[in-house]
């Protein structure tokens, strides 16, 4: 009997993600779309880096409130009215577009707007995650949702340049909240268990407390602190070379060559999820996030040196195929180490503080480009007679210069945090949590 419930959780979960998986597909055409549309309309890495800080800030800003309200609420609400925000969001640019009114700050204002709702959907469902799988599965359920990752990435940009030619960008825009109705669908119709919520506790707690309770508990177990840490700083890198890839491809290839080249790491992403879903997870996580941490920092580094799209296709294939590995094996063990009644603030915490540093890498990654290191790497640059010899000059070199730092940042702050025992340690240091049935 007691095996029914755990399949019908999975059977249950099966389905959001699906429905969860679609609709990020969706999201991500759109995402590729506009950014395309930005850049080639003002040719500015500045410009174009502000999507994605008004997609990240906001988030980060509300997420505090968002956590408690994810643990006072039925999960299954809460994502709801992500989604539902999300998807007025994207039908006020379909509108803007449709009437020829779309200006570059719309475009930011509804990045902003999706980025406010975006706050309750990730620690919802996160939580919603460990409410419906048994904890001997959570690292398939994990590897399912790297999966979803993995088919947005792949997806949204194998058909981003194919769909921008035929349907242009409001035909994407169109798809994208089709998703949307599909995923809200599949929220609406599936049945959720009954959740563990604590009234007593929120009508007692003062507000500011409740919010910062995500805080206390990581704080007091510094092994969970400490890899929240290692995130942040590693975010802020990526974050950076992120904001980058796009006119660094660009510099030298097409739209539809970064296309090529963004899928390439979808598939890399693709293999590794499935793997994690259908092969036992290891032992140690924690080991597993170092590994592949540094080997993300290595093709970082090389990516820098080459204006290749196979070279940065292989490249981008062998990163990304770090990420689901990297990222399930961290939610696992925050998982396991928090119990479900606390999971949205703690979450919401762990959202705020690993990506409180994304917001700071996109407004410094246009600017340190344009003014920094573009003008060091032109043929007559400051740098052009020592590193240019070996990286090239001319348009583009200098975001090369930047991913060879960057990428040799991200391995030596992984071989820094190696050294601190309580985080190498923490899955035996931070004992499991005791989650109350619901």
């Amino acid at each position: 009997m007691s095996q029914h419930p755990k399949n019908t959780g999975m059977q249950i979960f099966t389905l959001i993600w699906f429905g969860q998986m679609i609709s990020l597909i969706g999201s991500q055409l759109t995402n590729f779309a506009l950014g395309v549309w930005v850049y080639q309309r003002t040719g500015s890495v500045t410009q174009f880096a502000l999507i994605s800080l008004f997609t990240s800030l906001p988030m980060i800003l509300i997420s505090p409130v968002a956590g408690t309200l994810v643990d006072q609420f039925p999960r299954r609400w809460m994502m709801v009215f992500s989604d539902l925000g999300a998807g007025i969001s994207t039908g006020v640019i379909a509108i803007l577009l449709a009437t020829d009114d779309l200006a570059i700050w719309h475009i930011y204002v509804g990045a902003a707007i999706s980025s406010c709702f975006s706050a309750f959907q990730w620690p919802a469902y996160t939580a919603a995650t460990t409410l419906l799988v048994p904890p001997q599965k959570l690292a398939r359920a994990n590897g399912m949702l790297q999966i979803g990752e993995a088919a947005g990435r792949l997806v949204a940009p194998m058909l981003g340049g194919v769909l921008l030619l035929f349907l242009e960008i409001d035909g994407i825009i169109f798809i994208d909240f089709a998703t949307f109705v599909f995923a809200l669908s599949t929220l609406l119709l599936v049945p959720f268990p009954k959740q563990y919520i604590d009234r007593h506790r929120a009508e007692k707690t003062l507000w500011f407390k409740e919010a910062s309770y995500g805080l206390v508990y990581l704080v007091k177990r510094r092994g969970l602190f400490a890899l929240l840490l290692f995130f942040a700083v590693n975010n802020f890198l990526v974050g950076i070379v992120q904001m980058l890839i796009t006119p660094l491809v660009l510099s030298f290839a097409s739209a539809t060559d970064l296309g090529t080249i963004m899928t390439a790491g979808g598939v890399g992403m693709l293999v590794s999820s499935v793997l994690i879903s259908t092969v036992k997870s290891p032992q140690h996580l924690i080991l597993s996030i170092f590994t592949f941490m540094l080997l993300g920092g290595i093709c970082i580094t090389c990516a820098g040196f080459y204006q290749s799209v196979l070279v940065l296709a292989l490249i981008a294939f062998l990163f990304f195929f770090g990420l689901p590995i990297i990222n399930s094996s961290a939610q696992v063990i925050f998982q396991k180490k928090v119990p479900s009644s606390l999971q949205g603030r703690v979450f919401a915490t762990i959202g705020a503080i690993a990506n409180a540093s994304q917001p700071f890498a996109y407004t410094v990654a246009g600017p340190m480009a344009d003014k920094i290191f573009e003008p060091l790497m032109t043929p007559n640059g400051l740098l052009a007679g020592s590193i240019g010899k070996i990286i090239g000059v001319g348009q583009g070199r200098g975001i090369g210069l930047m991913f060879i730092v960057m990428g040799i940042l991200t391995v030596l702050v992984t071989i820094i945090a190696y050294q601190y025992k309580s985080l190498r340690l923490v899955e035996k240091i931070v004992p499991d949590a005791i989650n109350p049935s619901c």
